[in-house]
């Protein structure tokens, strides 16, 4: 197999999963929600690293338990571990229950830059479906 095809099948996993995360994105109540903040995740990511930026989902996450407000937020980093969990070149370890953020910020450099890489991939191809997949923007009060 030629390295050509290694990277298309990379990429075409990674767009076959992020597609059906879009998709289950596109049916919560607050898909516009969820859209706008797919967008914002890299360059969350970029500015603050990928562990506070996990942490900060992780945060917002946690509220969804009360408010519901943040449901978004928590399937946003349920779909990431979900991907990270799956991806064939197993980057970092998942198994069992351990969590995300705390499997991210104990990797070493090296590990941390090839984890952050992979998932920004994935959320430009979540970013790309998401904006296909769900109309309007939170924002301008779009429908």
């Amino acid at each position: 197999m030629t390295e050509k095809t290694v990277i298309k099948g990379l990429e075409q996993g990674r767009a076959s999963f992020a597609y059906q995360c879009a998709r289950e994105g596109s049916k919560i109540d607050r898909s516009k929600e969820y859209k706008q903040y797919v967008k914002k995740m890299p360059m969350l990511i970029k500015t603050n690293g990928l562990g506070a930026a996990l942490a900060f989902v992780k945060s917002k996450s946690e509220e969804d338990k009360t408010k519901k407000s943040g449901y978004a937020y928590k399937l946003i980093y349920d779909q990431i571990a979900g991907w990270l969990k799956q991806d064939d070149k197993k980057l970092i370890d998942l198994s069992g229950d351990t969590d995300l953020v705390a499997a991210v910020i104990s990797l070493d450099s090296s590990q941390y830059r090839a984890v952050t890489m992979e998932v920004l991939a994935f959320l430009n191809w979540l970013r790309r479906f998401a904006e296909g997949l769900i109309e309007g923007d939170p924002d301008n009060g779009e429908e």
